[in-house]
């Protein structure tokens, strides 16, 4: 009697899209330095969600510490937790930011939340 709505696949696919990419958007925007006393962020480059962690669909936070010298400029950064499949884009994302010079090399602990595919 009733009929069951089911969207067409294009438009399906490209609200799909659109939900990922503001959720990327806002992933990035959210990822903040740990603590106050932390360096602020100048600049900050959004992570690439990985193409096989899309396809799994792998989603979670990964903490991840930068080494940032006197002048603001990212010189090491590791992984600390998350998964891996996530890890590389976060570090690769947070060795291209950009922090306040401050009074020598500081440490600062970043979470980059990888979220929101559906």
């Amino acid at each position: 009697m009733f009929r069951k709505f089911r969207p067409s696949a294009p438009r399906f696919r490209r609200q799909s899209a659109v939900r990922m990419l503001l959720a990327m958007a806002i992933a990035a925007t959210l990822a903040l330095p740990a603590s106050a006393e932390d360096r602020a962020v100048k600049s900050r480059v959004a992570p690439v969600y990985p193409e096989l962690a899309k396809r799994m669909k792998i989603t979670g936070a990964v903490k991840v510490e930068a080494t940032v010298d006197a002048e603001g400029k990212v010189t090491a950064v590791k992984t600390i937790s998350g998964n891996r499949a996530l890890g590389q884009a976060a570090e690769d994302a947070v060795s291209k930011w950009r922090f306040a010079p401050g009074d020598g090399v500081a440490t600062v602990t970043i979470e980059i939340n990888f979220g929101g595919i559906q």
